[in-house]
């Protein structure tokens, strides 16, 4: 991957300045806890309108909505598959979320996408694998794209950073 179009980052995703951020949504996208509670706090009300609009999302797609008060001009609500012992298809999904996500921050004609680490939270992916699937979800598809021009991992907390750091430098 062009480490160059990459970045690690510990930070709160609702105040990066990109156009667009991934929300580790629910399959309702009404909101919920860790950084989907967050992103529609800091978005307004306005979010969850939009949300109802969409009538939800299945596991491994993703949906978008305008940014509202975020700095963000979008936000793209992935689900994230619920960790099942990882035979059920899990990495799939994830690897789904990441792929659909960029491919909406393409069509919106975003340059710079910001994800969280999607499904380790209470969904309790194990945060290594998932970093790994992640990393390797955008190495793919920035292989036969150059229309974004950064992608940015932000890590709250320092385990998911150390995570996203050690699978960024993975070699295939």
């Amino acid at each position: 991957m062009d480490q160059s179009r990459t970045r690690v980052v510990e930070a709160d995703i609702t105040r990066l300045a990109v156009d667009a951020i991934v929300n580790a949504a629910n399959s309702s996208l009404l909101g919920g806890g860790g950084v989907d509670g967050a992103i529609h706090r800091a978005a307004g009300p306005q979010l969850l309108e939009a949300c109802r609009a969409l009538c939800g999302c299945a596991t491994g797609d993703a949906r978008i909505t305008p940014g509202f008060r975020l700095p963000a001009r979008w936000v793209i609500h992935a689900v994230g598959p619920v960790w099942k012992g990882g035979e059920q298809g899990e990495a799939d999904l994830l690897r789904s979320c990441y792929r659909r996500s960029l491919e909406l921050a393409v069509e919106a004609g975003a340059r710079t996408i910001a994800f969280p680490a999607i499904s380790t939270g209470i969904y309790a992916y194990p945060k290594d694998e998932a970093a790994r699937i992640a990393i390797a979800a955008v190495r793919s598809f920035l292989s036969g794209c150059d229309l974004l021009d950064e992608v940015v991992f932000c890590c709250f907390a320092p385990d998911s950073l150390d995570a996203h750091r050690r699978a960024l430098y993975l070699r295939d």
